[in-house]
């Protein structure tokens, strides 16, 4: 099912102008629009900006994320670059947080 722009930005919290950074540097890769140009998000993308969002928020920066992301597109023969990503990325937050 798909949901608009607006939808989708209000309902993850995150504003229209982050979304469309997102798209912008490859994070949403090719969000479909309607007929009318009105950025339509399918459930993968949806699903996408909560993977972001997530990541986000356990302190994965823009530049891994998109490193994260570019694996993904490639395909599943990425798929253990990207858990070395994710490992790596926990170390890191696991750094931080021993650190308090």
């Amino acid at each position: 099912m798909a949901s608009l722009f607006s939808e989708v930005s209000e309902r993850s919290n995150i504003s229209q102008d982050t979304l469309r950074y997102y798209e912008r540097i490859g994070l949403l890769p090719s969000v479909h629009r309607s007929e009318s140009g009105i950025r339509d998000y399918t459930d993968l993308d949806v699903r996408r900006v909560g993977f972001i969002k997530c990541m986000r928020s356990a302190g994965l920066s823009i530049e891994v994320l998109i490193e994260y992301m570019g694996l993904v597109q490639q395909g599943d023969q990425t798929v253990e670059g990207r858990k070395e990503i994710l490992l790596e990325q926990r170390d890191l937050l696991e750094a931080r947080l021993s650190d308090r």
